[in-house]
């Protein structure tokens, strides 16, 4: 069986937030997006995610189609709206349109109950293909950090840099010296 595969990682979201909980949810695609994913085109910069009644959204995602690529059939499952089929059709093909997060129902009235808490906020951290190839993403329940906190994990993991690295040249000195002797 293959390892899984990451597509791309949100690195920003691990400095602006605190992650609280993480978990992993599968993502409603169309073919284009899923050829796209598979070839490395995506971004997680801006997107969060949002828990809209009985559903769970990823929004602001981008995933970029190529230009050539003609509009998908419309599926209900893929848009949160429904409107004419010409609209839904080329809505389809926007790049940072909202995509429908494939989770258990319990799992998302957890989540809703915990984002309605001052401060919460789902995070998407990586898209990435599982063991089976199916598109996920992994999602963080995550609170947002000041800048003062942000400046005190900066410091902790300057510190926590220097000490391994001061660790390891004293390790290397004593195997000089045991050379020596």
């Amino acid at each position: 069986m293959p390892a899984e595969r990451t597509v791309c990682v949100n690195r920003r979201a691990r400095h602006d937030f605190d992650i609280l909980r993480t978990f992993e949810a599968g993502v409603a695609l169309t073919g284009p997006e899923v050829k796209s994913l598979r070839s490395g085109r995506a971004n997680l910069r801006d997107a969060y995610g949002a828990v809209d009644k009985r559903e769970a959204w990823l929004i602001n995602a981008h995933i970029t189609i190529p230009p050539d690529t003609t509009p998908p059939t419309v599926g209900a499952h893929l848009v949160p709206r429904r409107g004419r089929p010409a609209d839904v059709r080329s809505r389809l093909l926007d790049p940072r349109r909202p995509r429908k997060l494939l989770v258990h129902r319990d799992e998302i009235q957890r989540l809703r109950a915990d984002v309605e808490q001052k401060g919460m906020t789902l995070v998407p951290l990586r898209f990435y293909f599982s063991t089976q190839g199916k598109a996920k993403v992994e999602l963080a329940l995550a609170r947002g950090r000041r800048l003062f906190d942000k400046r005190e994990a900066i410091k902790r993991r300057d510190e926590e840099r220097a000490r391994l690295r001061e660790a390891a040249e004293h390790s290397e000195r004593r195997k000089r010296s045991r050379k020596k002797t």
